[in-house]
């Protein structure tokens, strides 16, 4: 096939677009190569457009002749889009809304694609789900800042206030999106889903839990907990844990995210899906295990502070991706680290954590 990747020479991107032309397909990448999260080394038997998807001239150039889209383009991090909120919402929502303008203004090219596959976010969902003895599954709000303050880091049960067990989150979970990053993601997947029915372009719609692995940037401070705990570590500095580290997180390796991705191309799935593991991890393990992983005897600081949006509990529920497309992730989170670990002994760390925690503090505060 002829394959469109935007974001194609990012994290996620990068590695979809090798196993794409391991499997015999033509690819052209959209990219704006953002030094912030991108690679600079394109594969030499792709096509490559350095532009943005906030360009619908690039969009234009970008789709020609195009089968399928990959639309992974984004700016990402939770963090540092309460403080951007233009820049995301730009990116993420008008970039996805000009894609389909283009498709809407252009019959031959829409003619020409047959699906599009777009990333949304578990960060959509909020806070996680969770079960009640008395009330059966329940859907708490965000903690309240003044039950954060006393060091009440666990949720309760939003209707008996009892106290409530984290379970796996399915696609059906009300959403509820508590930063700018959620809530462009949600923006993201609806323009889809909307366009995907009017349009008559099969569509599906990935929630992405935290995918990680060799290749995520060791120097963005905004890419995720286990590349920033193990750039920290390289520097020698200990990896900074809010509340008691026992909050809980579905990690997926790269590798398996990947399988999905190219499965589910031809595989003619439509909706909303997780991509998840099921398997949910605590902050503390993930520390821990890197900690071991490298020798470094580096010991996290558990500093009983907290982030004000930040959730207690989330994993998924993969029942429906096991069921309707047959994907069971193959790695676990040893595994997935010392794949990880044993990348990161030849690449470069610039640890950047404490110049983004003084950027949100200097915006939001501190405990």
């Amino acid at each position: 096939m002829k394959i469109l990747v935007t974001g194609g020479a990012g994290f996620i991107g990068s590695h979809l677009v090798k196993k794409l032309l391991e499997e015999g397909n033509s690819v052209r990448i959209l990219d704006n190569l953002d030094p912030q999260i991108h690679h600079t080394n394109i594969p030499e038997d792709v096509e490559f457009i350095k532009g943005s998807v906030n360009n619908p001239s690039d969009w234009l150039k970008g789709l020609q002749g195009v089968e399928a889209v990959y639309h992974l383009a984004a700016a990402v991090g939770i963090s540092q889009s309460m403080h951007k909120p233009v820049h995301f919402l730009q990116t993420n929502t008008i970039g996805t809304a000009n894609l389909y303008e283009v498709l809407l203004n252009q019959l031959e090219i829409r003619k020409s694609v047959k699906r599009i596959i777009i990333p949304s976010s578990k960060t959509i969902y909020g806070e996680g789900t969770y079960e009640c003895e008395v009330c059966g599954i329940v859907y708490p709000p965000l903690r309240e800042r003044e039950l954060l303050e006393r060091g009440e880091w666990e949720v309760n049960c939003p209707k008996c206030g009892e106290k409530v067990s984290p379970i796996g989150t399915k696609e059906g979970k009300p959403i509820n999106p508590i930063s700018v990053y959620a809530l462009s993601k949600y923006d993201t997947e609806n323009l889809a889903l909307t366009f995907g029915s009017a349009l008559g372009i099969s569509t599906m719609v990935f929630r992405g839990f935290s995918i990680y692995g060799p290749g995520q940037s060791l120097s963005n401070p905004y890419s995720g907990v286990c590349s920033i705990f193990l750039s920290r570590i390289k520097n020698g500095q200990s990896p900074v844990i809010f509340e008691d580290g026992k909050q809980l997180r579905d990690y997926v390796f790269i590798e398996d995210a990947v399988d999905f991705l190219v499965k589910v191309l031809e595989h003619k799935a439509e909706g909303v899906f997780n991509l998840g593991t099921g398997e949910p991890v605590s902050v503390n393990e993930i520390a821990e295990i890197l900690s071991e992983l490298t020798g470094s005897g580096v010991q996290p600081n558990v500093t009983g502070d907290f982030r004000v949006g930040d959730n207690r509990h989330d994993f998924a529920d993969i029942t429906k991706v096991k069921k309707e497309i047959g994907f069971v992730p193959k790695w676990n989170i040893s595994k997935g680290l010392k794949a990880l670990v044993t990348w990161g002994e030849k690449t470069q760390a610039n640890d950047r954590f404490d110049e983004s925690e003084r950027i949100r503090k200097n915006f939001f505060g501190a405990k």
